[in-house]
Protein backbone atom coordinates (compact mmCIF):
# COMPACT_ATOMS: atom_id res chain seq x y z
CA UNK A 1 0.00 0.00 0.00
CA UNK A 2 0.74 3.80 -0.36
CA UNK A 3 1.37 3.39 3.38
CA UNK A 4 4.14 0.63 3.58
CA UNK A 5 6.04 2.56 0.49
CA UNK A 6 5.92 5.96 2.80
CA UNK A 7 7.42 4.52 5.86
CA UNK A 8 10.15 2.81 3.37
CA UNK A 9 10.84 6.02 1.99
CA UNK A 10 11.03 7.65 5.83
CA UNK A 11 13.23 4.65 6.59
CA UNK A 12 15.37 5.19 4.00
CA UNK A 13 15.71 8.85 4.15
CA UNK A 14 16.58 8.57 7.90
CA UNK A 15 19.39 6.20 7.19
CA UNK A 16 20.76 8.28 4.89
CA UNK A 17 20.86 11.72 6.75
CA UNK A 18 22.56 9.34 9.73
CA UNK A 19 25.61 7.84 7.58
CA UNK A 20 25.54 11.51 6.13
CA UNK A 21 25.73 12.99 9.63
CA UNK A 22 28.77 10.63 10.45
CA UNK A 23 30.39 13.00 7.59
CA UNK A 24 30.43 10.33 5.22
CA UNK A 25 31.30 12.31 2.35
CA UNK A 26 34.88 12.64 3.19
CA UNK A 27 35.03 8.78 2.64
CA UNK A 28 33.94 8.73 -1.03
CA UNK A 29 36.18 8.84 -3.33
CA UNK A 30 36.77 10.90 -6.82
CA UNK A 31 38.22 9.54 -9.89
CA UNK A 32 40.45 12.39 -11.89
CA UNK A 33 38.01 13.06 -14.63
CA UNK A 34 39.18 11.62 -18.51
CA UNK A 35 37.53 12.31 -21.81
CA UNK A 36 36.30 11.07 -25.44
CA UNK A 37 35.20 13.20 -27.84
CA UNK A 38 31.91 13.20 -26.67
CA UNK A 39 31.82 12.59 -23.06
CA UNK A 40 34.10 13.79 -20.27
CA UNK A 41 33.90 10.91 -17.60
CA UNK A 42 34.57 10.63 -13.75
CA UNK A 43 33.94 7.18 -11.82
CA UNK A 44 33.09 7.68 -8.05
CA UNK A 45 34.11 4.72 -5.17
CA UNK A 46 31.26 5.11 -2.11
CA UNK A 47 32.08 3.15 1.05
CA UNK A 48 30.26 -0.14 1.90
CA UNK A 49 28.05 1.20 3.87
CA UNK A 50 26.86 3.63 1.98
CA UNK A 51 26.75 1.60 -1.56
CA UNK A 52 24.26 -1.14 0.72
CA UNK A 53 21.65 1.88 0.19
CA UNK A 54 22.32 2.49 -3.56
CA UNK A 55 19.16 0.83 -5.39
CA UNK A 56 19.57 -2.76 -7.86
CA UNK A 57 19.30 -2.79 -10.88
CA UNK A 58 18.81 0.77 -11.94
CA UNK A 59 20.30 4.26 -12.37
CA UNK A 60 20.39 6.91 -9.92
CA UNK A 61 18.93 9.91 -10.74
CA UNK A 62 20.87 13.52 -9.08
CA UNK A 63 18.29 13.60 -6.42
CA UNK A 64 19.23 10.12 -5.49
CA UNK A 65 23.32 10.28 -5.65
CA UNK A 66 23.39 13.57 -4.18
CA UNK A 67 21.55 12.74 -1.42
CA UNK A 68 23.96 9.69 -0.66
CA UNK A 69 26.63 12.31 -0.26
CA UNK A 70 28.03 12.51 -3.77
CA UNK A 71 29.25 16.09 -4.43
CA UNK A 72 29.94 17.25 -7.73
CA UNK A 73 29.08 20.17 -9.78
CA UNK A 74 25.92 20.12 -12.77
CA UNK A 75 25.94 17.90 -15.43
CA UNK A 76 26.93 14.99 -14.26
CA UNK A 77 24.75 11.75 -15.22
CA UNK A 78 24.66 8.27 -13.74
CA UNK A 79 25.09 6.31 -16.97
CA UNK A 80 26.12 2.47 -16.43
CA UNK A 81 26.05 0.18 -13.84
CA UNK A 82 29.48 -1.80 -13.27
CA UNK A 83 27.65 -4.88 -11.92
CA UNK A 84 30.97 -6.33 -10.77
CA UNK A 85 31.08 -3.75 -8.75
CA UNK A 86 28.12 -2.04 -7.64
CA UNK A 87 29.76 0.74 -5.21
CA UNK A 88 31.51 1.92 -7.72
CA UNK A 89 29.41 4.83 -9.84
CA UNK A 90 30.00 5.78 -13.70
CA UNK A 91 29.01 9.70 -14.50
CA UNK A 92 29.35 11.35 -17.42
CA UNK A 93 28.68 14.62 -19.20
CA UNK A 94 28.50 16.21 -22.78
CA UNK A 95 31.91 17.78 -23.14
CA UNK A 96 31.93 21.43 -23.57
CA UNK A 97 34.35 24.06 -25.31
CA UNK A 98 35.31 25.29 -21.23
CA UNK A 99 35.93 21.31 -20.44
CA UNK A 100 38.10 21.28 -23.58
CA UNK A 101 39.80 24.42 -22.82
CA UNK A 102 40.33 23.34 -19.19
CA UNK A 103 42.24 19.97 -20.32
CA UNK A 104 44.75 21.44 -22.78
CA UNK A 105 45.56 23.90 -19.73
CA UNK A 106 46.25 21.25 -17.48
CA UNK A 107 47.64 19.00 -20.24
CA UNK A 108 45.35 16.37 -20.40
CA UNK A 109 42.99 14.71 -22.56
Amino acid sequence: SSRVLWTLAVTQFQQIFQIRKMSSANRISYSEKYFDEVYEYRHVILPHDIAKLVPKGRLLSETEWRNLGVQQSRGWVHYAIHRPEPHILLFRRPVTEETIQAAAAAGTQ
